[in-house]
């Protein structure tokens, strides 16, 4: 649930929303959310001094019902 909603936000921002991809695992202290995004996009989702993805994270922190989660944002060159 909260990958595809992650997802759902990261599409809105992006200007390649096929490239999105949002990966789930689980850590000791939590879930682990990775969001792999075009290249182009990469600044568009971090934002200017990363308020963008402290805004994603607080989005998705105040829907999870588990506890912690960390979101990770990648490009997808990187692996």
């Amino acid at each position: 649930m909260l990958a595809d909603a992650l997802e759902h936000l990261v599409r809105g921002i992006v200007d390649h929303p096929d490239d999105v991809r949002v990966r789930s695992s689980s850590l000791r202290r939590g879930e682990m959310l990775e969001v792999r995004v075009h290249p182009e996009d990469l600044g568009r989702v971090i934002g200017r001094s990363g308020r963008t993805a402290r805004a994603l994270r607080t989005v998705v922190g105040a829907l999870s019902t588990d506890g912690a989660v960390r979101v990770d944002v990648v490009d997808v060159d990187r692996r």
